[in-house]
């Protein structure tokens, strides 16, 4: 009883320490100028304080405020003065930035006279280092520093992801002939009895269409995903929640296929057939993630589930 009471009088107490504030107008009396922020923030998904890396070889900055520039396009290549061509960056005073270095934004300001970006932002890499940049060329110079941000940045290469499907697809293709020759084990043409590693591309091929789908239909919401990057599902919207999940997914199916396979195959076999099986997804991910931005990804998606089952119930009938 004395139990009991004591929890009533703890529960009491820490009910009454508990003081939600008052729900007033008052409490979202914001300055101007945070409701530019918070403005900005909705648009363009970073603010002050956000950190960037460089990720090209060098990113000019401009030492004088934009309002102060001689002319409104000074970031122009070059102007004609009389008979004479001159290099804009020559009338300011500029620093380099190199690459791999990291920026914070200190301030960002609008300038509408400006007819190539109306919008500045101040970067620093430290205190005697920072300075002025439009944001566009920022942009396309930098990335978040953030290593999920980074490895966004790789697989959103549409050149690389070109380049990796011919290798990937030239390679599978050389790699699954030898080892057809050889009577190698490969998942679809001569499998093991497992479903592991159907699974593990039917995983890849549709978290790819998901991907693809994602910056097709809500490129602002990638964007912005992009920007503040997170693995955990339940804090993302749902598109983004079941990509994530996915992504993890294909994480523990892949651990649960190399126990398996490993548990079919002699050593040697399991190197082969852990290579052959890599080499189809990623031919799966470059092939259903470029045909995915032009809709072909859809039906070739069913296409490749129907033909994924299909191969796995004559193997499993032999």
């Amino acid at each position: 009883m004395r139990s009991l009471a004591s929890f009533l009088l703890l529960m009491l107490l820490l009910t009454g320490c508990y003081n939600q504030g008052p729900i007033t107008p008052d409490a979202w009396n914001l300055t101007e100028r945070q409701l530019d922020s918070i403005s900005f923030y909705t648009t363009h998904h970073y603010t002050q304080n956000y950190n960037f890396v460089v990720t090209r070889d060098s990113l000019v900055i401009l030492e004088q405020q934009p309002e102060m520039m001689p002319v409104p396009d000074v970031l122009a290549s070059e102007m004609m003065v009389g008979d004479q061509t001159i290099p804009m960056l020559s009338m300011v005073d500029s620093l380099t930035l190199r690459k791999h270095d990291h920026l914070v934004v200190a301030e960002i300001t609008t300038v509408p006279t400006d007819s190539i970006d109306s919008v500045w932002v101040k970067v620093a890499r430290d205190q005697h280092t920072q300075g002025w940049v439009r944001e566009q060329a920022l942009l396309a110079a930098v990335s978040p520093d953030d290593p999920i941000s980074q490895f966004i940045d790789v697989f959103s290469d549409v050149h690389l992801l070109v380049f990796l499907a011919f290798c990937a697809i030239v390679g599978g293709a050389y790699g699954v002939r030898r080892l057809l020759r050889k009577g190698a084990k490969i998942v679809h043409f001569n499998d093991i009895p497992s479903f592991y590693p159907t699974l593990l591309c039917l995983l890849v091929a549709s978290s790819a269409v998901l991907y693809s789908s994602i910056q097709n239909f809500a490129p602002e919401m990638w964007r912005h995903f992009y920007y503040h990057p997170s693995l955990n599902p339940y804090a993302l919207p749902w598109h983004l929640g079941l990509f994530v999940t996915s992504v993890w997914a294909i994480l523990i199916v892949a651990i649960a296929t190399v126990d398996d396979v490993r548990h079919h195959l002699s050593v040697g076999d399991t190197i082969l057939y852990l290579g052959g099986l890599a080499a189809v997804c990623a031919v799966c991910y470059v092939v259903f993630s470029i045909t995915t931005l032009y809709y072909i990804g859809y039906p070739l998606l069913i296409a490749y589930f129907a033909f994924a089952l299909y191969r796995l119930s004559l193997q499993k009938s032999i």
